[in-house]
């Protein structure tokens, strides 16, 4: 985690100045950095408020954003199920995108549940949870301190653009982010913002078809079929 670590760090520093100067405060920013704990999810719903955008559409929003959450779900469930409800709970408020992808580039072909399995989610877990909460409680508390001039965003916005060029390791990854860049763009005069949630869905979308005929392209034997 060490090696992701200061690229998380400006990015969690951007998140905190932009709740507070987006209108929210010091204690609703901190309440909404320890209650939500996803960027993503957060900067999208102050971008929208400040647009003055209705309850419904920053619901979806950040719906749609958050849909990540299912697939990280669905791939940790070999490994959590024997664990108590307690724990699943716990580790699921916990992981976040970096967390999830570095266990599973470690552990991803052992279903098998093992020990330290538990013990190494748990510490990427902490870890990512105790830098981006420190990063972010120190941009809401000295919010005033950054001035717009230094541009922090942009620089919050290059620490995420390297680590999501870190995650594409195949042809389909590559596909998705391209998709949502491409439709960002030439949808970027829908108002509230939509051209976020249009963009998600198509990279979604573009993404499934990608692993779809990937596996069909597999040799029959890699696919399982005799």
């Amino acid at each position: 985690m060490m090696a992701l670590m200061p690229g998380m760090l400006a990015w969690g520093l951007v998140a905190g100045v932009a709740m507070v100067k987006g209108g929210l405060g010091v204690g609703l920013s901190l309440a909404m950095s320890f209650l939500v704990y996803s960027a993503g999810a957060q900067l999208g719903a102050i971008a929208l408020m400040a647009d003055g955008a209705p309850f419904w559409i920053i619901m979806l929003a950040t719906l749609c954003v958050n849909l990540r959450f299912v697939i990280f779900s669905a791939g940790l469930r070999p490994y959590m199920m024997p664990l108590p409800r307690s724990t699943r709970w716990l580790l699921g408020y916990l992981t976040a995108d970096l967390s999830y992808v570095v266990f599973m580039q470690r552990y991803g072909g052992e279903l098998e549940p093992k020990p330290e399995q538990l013990r190494y989610l748990s510490g990427l877990c902490a870890a990512n949870w105790i830098g981006w909460q420190s990063a972010t409680v120190v941009g809401v508390l000295f919010a005033d301190s950054f001035p717009t001039e230094w541009g922090l965003s942009y620089a919050g916005v290059l620490a995420l653009l390297g680590l999501c060029c870190t995650l594409m390791r195949d042809w389909q990854s590559g596909l998705s982010a391209a998709v949502a860049f491409v439709v960002t763009i030439l949808a970027r005069g829908l108002p509230l913002r939509l051209n976020i949630v249009v963009a998600i869905a198509a990279a979604v979308i573009s993404g499934m078809l990608a692993d779809r005929a990937g596996e069909l392209h597999k040799p029959a034997r890699a696919r399982g079929v005799p």
